[in-house]
């Protein structure tokens, strides 16, 4: 092992995207020059670009202390928010991440603390938002799982678990609240940046991925980088089919269930990319009622995804995965399996992003491999429910069908990709607003940091000149024998220059 010093000062240094970003943060609250790592910021290769630079990008660093120790008000609000009926007591905004009280509400959660007006203490409103938020907005095992009595955070567009990251400004506290868990101590900001400002701070950037694409003008407005494409290194014969529609969730999930259960039977490996925890463990529970043999991979088995993914390509081999599914790799084919048609890949959900649905597709075809692909689609599924827009809805209403019967309708096709760059289209201007707003605050972290900077060279140049005049004293010294005064001439040395 080395220490991070060690580690910047070579030539070329590997590390994950969040690392250097709180490493950028601890240098510019160091105490000393000595305590810094990073050294001048000139070239950066992003692996997985579209990844790192735009889904993780929504999101800023922020490093964070202990504050106040964290008092009851969490476990009340999420009491309150227990007792209130949604669209009766308050509307929830799926598309906006938001909930709003209505006047009914405001009328329950006054009886239930006792007061004439909620609003009269500022706390209340801020504990009540937070309350909502977590009962309504944040499910466990989709965002977030229990794991040693802790609530942590899942990857939204990996399907990892992020221990040690906690949601900001209270929310993190009212979801432990609501799960019952211990309610740790509420933190104030110390130092944030967004990754879309710290990247830009290097003089070259670049990167790669097979996903840019369809993203070419975000990497141009924030990043002025031009997207390329580069042609695969054999050509790709994966048999891409038609997205399959169902009108409710488990009659999509049942016909996966018979996909599976017809490519096993002749040997043909089977990967199904699930958008949450949750759905993964309600297929693996179908399977395992008709004996099914297979491998979960999800943020609770993120230790094994290795040995899982090592496996997922041999005869017979049945593997259901969040969006984790070996990103980046090439699945390998064990013997036999280019005979009965390659890796077959099944999505029982298309993601709000094409970026996110097109690598789970690539993890079969690879290097020139037979493979062939499927999405499944239910009416019920968030992107259809929120971003489907009218036309789906009457589709919906107009196709009589059972539950089992799937739909196929060339207009759906279109409908999909449609709501899947509405929602693309909605995240670019969060990720644009989150920019612009740091835009400002990046100014004067710049020139704070600068003038932080300067002053602590000052204070070690005033340092390094004083020990240079103490050797100098004592160089003079040296052939007295006068320990006292060299003794003294130590304790000097221990004190403030001035």
């Amino acid at each position: 092992e080395c220490s991070k010093s060690e580690t910047y000062a070579c030539d070329v240094v590997y590390g994950t995207n969040n690392e250097f970003g709180f490493d950028y943060l601890r240098d510019n609250m160091s105490q000393r020059l000595s305590d810094r790592v990073q050294s001048v910021l000139h070239y950066s290769i992003v692996d997985e670009a579209d990844s790192i630079l735009i889904d993780e990008a929504r999101t800023p660093l922020i490093i964070s202390q202990s504050a106040q120790a964290s008092n009851d008000m969490y476990k009340q609000f999420a009491t309150i928010a227990r007792s209130l009926q949604p669209e009766v007591h308050y509307t929830v905004d799926e598309k906006s991440n938001s909930v709003a009280i209505t006047d009914e509400g405001i009328d329950q959660v006054e009886k239930a603390l006792g007061v004439s007006n909620v609003y009269d203490e500022p706390q209340n409103a801020y504990h009540l938002e937070n309350a909502l938020k977590a009962k309504e907005l944040y499910i466990k095992d989709d965002e977030y799982i229990i794991r040693d009595g802790e609530i942590v955070i899942v990857d939204e567009f990996t399907g990892r678990a992020l221990p040690g990251r906690r949601y900001s400004e209270g929310l993190h506290q009212a979801i432990e609240a609501k799960e019952g868990v211990e309610v740790k101590r509420e933190s104030k900001t110390l130092a944030t940046v967004t990754l879309q400002n710290y990247f830009r701070l290097y003089e070259h950037l670049a990167g790669m991925t097979a996903t840019a694409l369809t993203e070419a003008e975000e990497f141009s407005k924030v990043y002025e980088l031009d997207v390329v494409v580069i042609p695969t290194n054999r050509p790709v014969v994966r048999k891409d089919e038609n997205d399959v529609v169902y009108r409710t969730e488990m009659g999509k999930f049942k016909a996966i269930v018979q996909d599976i259960k017809e490519a096993n039977n002749v040997g043909q490996p089977v990967l199904v990319g699930t958008t949450s925890v949750e759905r993964s463990e309600i297929l693996s529970m179908m399977l395992q009622k008709e004996g099914i043999t297979h491998e979960v991979l999800n943020a609770k088995q993120h230790e094994r995804e290795a040995k899982i993914v090592q496996k997922a390509g041999q005869k017979g081999q049945v593997t259901i995965a969040t969006n984790m599914a070996g990103r980046g790799t090439d699945i390998a084919l064990g013997e036999g399996v280019k005979e009965v048609g390659g890796l077959y890949v099944i999505g029982s959900e298309r993601h709000e992003s094409r970026r996110i649905d097109n690598p789970l597709r690539g993890r079969s075809g690879r290097q020139g491999d037979p493979g062939r692909s499927r999405f499944y689609v239910s009416f019920e599924d968030e992107l259809m429910r929120l971003f489907g827009g009218d036309r789906m809805q009457k589709i919906m209403s107009t196709v009589g069908m059972d539950d089992d019967m799937p739909i196929s309708i060339g207009i759906l096709g279109r409908s999909i990709e449609n709501a899947q760059k509405k929602v693309e289209s909605h995240n670019f201007d969060i990720r644009k607003r989150l920019v612009d707003y740091d835009d400002v605050l990046n100014q004067q972290r710049e020139i704070v940091y600068s003038l932080r900077r300067r002053v602590l060279e000052l204070v070690e140049n005033r340092s390094n000149q004083n020990n240079q005049e103490i050797k100098f004293e004592r160089a003079k010294l040296a052939h007295l024998d006068i320990v006292p005064l060299l003794e003294d001439l130590d304790a000097f040395s221990l004190r403030d220059p001035d």
